[in-house]
């Protein structure tokens, strides 16, 4: 046996044991920072966007105004440029948006700056526009794991593991894009943040878009003789199911952040709410890490509809803790269901879309939980006004349940259609 023989076979069985080990080698070291430093200007922009308005307005309301714009426009844009990268390459698309997105950001943060007199409707403009050409860089570099390990043959767990550092990632932005945003503009100036989304979009999104990864993922070919993309109905159930499962975990992001300052407040320290919700985000974080090590006959549907579950009853802590160390400790177990489902659901979203449309499915993905956070902080606000706290982590139960059930709707999906028999 020769010393390439074994060194293949280690190779192999230490994929099998845990496939962190087979990442770096795949994309090169660079790349990891890369992809998490890349995405931060969109986990910054929507509450760095409010943080400017409110500051410069006094209002709340256009400071909310201006969040939801921008949410609205990443909800629109992000799967048109995914669907523009599965036809023309990602390479060009995420130049493009790069440049323009930086345009758009500076203008926004010059005119949010303006005065209390602006126009709310030039500023919604401002802000459907920024936020639908920010770049995705998070489900772009999802599409280039999915194609790298299917192209090279890698064992299951290695995608796994990919998509469950991907997940992490999101977790680790969605906790400290809005912490760096706060820090920013309470030390410095209420502008600087979007400054800084500016300057990392400008930088990192060309790089990570000409990285050698980005070469994996090959654009559909625009010619008459090429084939067309064929879909059969199953896939767009399934796919219609996923969109829903990631709207409703978008909903318990929005509604939990909203009933965690709605307690803070409660409590006497408003300040204190932004560092609680940041404990769900911590737990999630460790737990999407820890699916790679999840066992494979646990099979897809079944981990998505246990978590589901999970978090249903465990958002039920949120409702009986009654001070801050017991919310704390709520939302940190509550975050442990969470991870799993984004992971498993993006899984999912890459075994079910056609080849062809691969970036288009998982923008669309990652568009779910943007609409669902617009739509669970706005329930959970009207909801708070009249119940309390208690009646925005009321949203943060009902948006778990329908995590559940759209886990429920997909295995029964899958398990009458032949064609998708391929998905676990």
């Amino acid at each position: 046996m020769t010393q390439h023989t074994l060194s293949k076979e280690n190779s192999e069985e230490s994929e099998k044991m845990s496939g962190y080990s087979a990442l770096v080698p795949l994309v090169g070291a660079p790349f990891l920072p890369l992809t998490f430093l890349a995405r931060l200007p969109l986990a910054m922009l929507t509450i760095g966007s409010m943080t400017l308005v409110t500051a410069t307005t006094g209002s709340y309301a256009m400071g909310g105004m201006a969040a939801a714009m921008v949410g609205l426009g990443s909800a629109v844009g992000g799967p048109s440029i995914g669907y523009l990268a599965d036809r023309v390459g990602q390479r060009p698309v995420l130049t493009t948006v790069a440049v323009i997105h930086t345009i758009l950001l500076v203008a926004l943060t010059l005119f949010g700056n303006s005065g209390p007199d602006m126009s709310a409707a030039l500023l919604a403009i401002l802000c459907l526009a920024t936020g639908a050409t920010g770049p995705q860089v998070g489900p772009m570099s999802r599409v280039r794991w999915i194609s790298i390990t299917r192209q090279q043959k890698k064992n299951h767990k290695v995608l796994s593991a990919a998509l469950s550092l991907e997940s992490m990632f999101d977790e680790l932005g969605f906790v400290f894009g809005p912490v760096a945003v706060g820090l920013l503009a309470s030390l410095v100036d209420p502008v600087l943040p979007l400054y800084l989304a500016a300057l990392l979009t400008l930088v990192l999104v060309p790089v990570f878009a000409s990285h050698r990864t980005g070469h994996a993922v090959k654009p559909v070919e625009n010619t008459e003789h090429a084939p067309k993309v064929s879909i059969s109905g199953a896939q767009v159930a399934s796919i219609g199911a996923l969109i829903l499962g990631m709207v409703a975990l978008g909903t318990v992001f929005g509604s939990s952040a909203a009933g965690t300052l709605a307690f803070a407040g409660a409590q006497g320290d408003s300040n204190s709410g932004g560092l609680l919700y940041g404990a769900m985000g911590f737990s999630s974080a460790i737990a999407a890490v820890s699916v790679a090590a999840w066992p494979q006959s646990f099979k897809q549907i079944n981990r998505w509809i246990l978590c589901g579950a999970a978090l249903t009853v465990l958002s039920f802590g949120m409702h009986v803790a009654g001070n801050v160390p017991l919310m704390l400790l709520a939302l940190f177990i509550a975050g442990f269901a969470v991870g799993p489902v984004i992971v498993t659901v993006m899984t999912l979203g890459g075994e079910v879309a056609p080849p062809q449309r691969l970036s288009t499915v998982m923008t669309m993905l990652s568009a779910g939980i943007v609409v669902g956070t617009a739509i669970g902080n706005g329930l959970a606000g009207v909801f708070a006004e009249t119940l309390g706290y208690l009646g925005a982590f009321w949203v943060s139960t009902g948006g778990a349940l329908v995590i559940f059930l759209a886990a429920v709707a997909m295995k029964l999906i899958v398990a009458k259609s032949p064609s998708l028999a391929r998905v676990r």
